[in-house]
């Protein structure tokens, strides 16, 4: 995506920055915060007032902590917003449903913004960090995703590295108290739906996530291999290590998985929706002879719960739910 100044963005930002040289030096303050994030810092001096989320994923977490009235704005949707955050998201303005401008992010004036995936802080995304850092703006990075989607991983992502996320979110905006109780809450669903689910090493699972053409699943290293992990059953694709390899149907009719999880993403891509991939499953020759759609082992999941965000805990307590659910069968 190429990003156009308007003539009168230009000329703020020449203004912007003659003011900043004509002003009287000062010795900066010290930052309040300094965290080490990704292959950075992020370091605010003081709480910050108006921030933007480029993404869902840590614009419920900001939700979460009761932070609706620092938010000046959201961006990058793909689902319904969690109803228990509803009324506290409505009070904050959205961008874009998808991704906004770079001129529509600084005309929020923020001074911080957090993005949960290494995409967003890319040209081709939102803009690049160090052209936020240019103007002053201070950013955050999901520590789950500081490489690209595709990029295999030397270490899984953890259920930890989601908690951290909370905290480092809760000390940026001085709210430490309000994380440790959120981490607390997320971890008792977690230890409750483990108490659910029956662990079994032989069960595999496979996520779909989109595209009925060499189709996107799970691999080892993202949100789901966490449910998994959690759960004690098997990721149908636990020996590769990115998170989301592209593979052919032959190979998963090869594995055949015991239970899959489809992704029920509202994007309008091919293969994205739930309907658009069970339709698929049920009238492929080879396919539809696969015994788990036969026997219609298979469950939804939305796009937010299958990547790693907040709600991958309640993507552990659904797939509980249905492990359970075939268990008694």
């Amino acid at each position: 995506m190429f990003l156009r100044w308007t003539r009168t963005g230009l000329m703020l930002l020449c203004a912007t920055a003659l003011a900043a040289c004509n002003a009287p030096a000062t010795e900066s303050a010290p930052p309040r915060v300094s965290l080490p994030n990704c292959d950075g810092h992020v370091s605010v001096s003081e709480p910050p007032r108006r921030a933007v989320s480029l993404n869902q994923s840590t614009t419920e977490i900001m939700l979460a902590l009761g932070l609706a009235d620092r938010m000046v704005g959201t961006a990058t949707w793909t689902d319904p917003v969690d109803p228990a955050l509803a009324a506290e998201n409505a009070r904050v303005p959205r961008l874009s449903d998808n991704n906004p401008s770079f001129e529509s992010v600084l005309a929020a004036e923020p001074d911080v913004v957090l993005g949960a995936y290494q995409a967003v802080f890319t040209d081709e995304g939102v803009a690049s960090r160090e052209r936020f850092a240019e103007l002053g703006v201070p950013t955050y990075l999901s520590p789950s995703n500081c490489f690209p989607e595709e990029a295999p991983l030397a270490e899984p992502v953890e259920l930890d590295d989601i908690y951290r996320e909370v905290q480092e979110i809760a000390t940026i905006f001085d709210v430490p108290q309000r994380g440790e109780a959120l981490v607390a809450q997320l971890r008792q669903r977690v230890a409750d739906a483990q108490r659910k689910a029956v662990p079994h090493r032989d069960t595999s699972v496979l996520f779909w996530f989109a595209r009925t053409e060499s189709p996107y699943v799970a691999g080892s290293t993202g949100a789901p291999a966490i449910m998994t992990r959690t759960l004690g059953v098997r990721n149908a694709y636990d020996d590769v290590r990115s998170m989301w390899p592209q593979v052919s149907w032959e190979d998963v009719l090869a594995r055949d998985p015991d239970l899959l999880v489809l992704g029920d993403l509202t994007r309008d891509g091919e293969g994205d929706s739930l309907a658009a991939k069970q339709e698929f499953l049920r009238t492929d020759p080879a396919m539809s002879r696969l015994p788990a759609v036969g026997e219609g082992r298979w469950m939804s999941m939305t796009g937010t719960e299958m990547n790693i965000s907040m709600r991958t805990i309640t993507g552990i307590e659904r797939l509980a739910d249905r492990l359970a659910e075939l268990e008694r069968r």
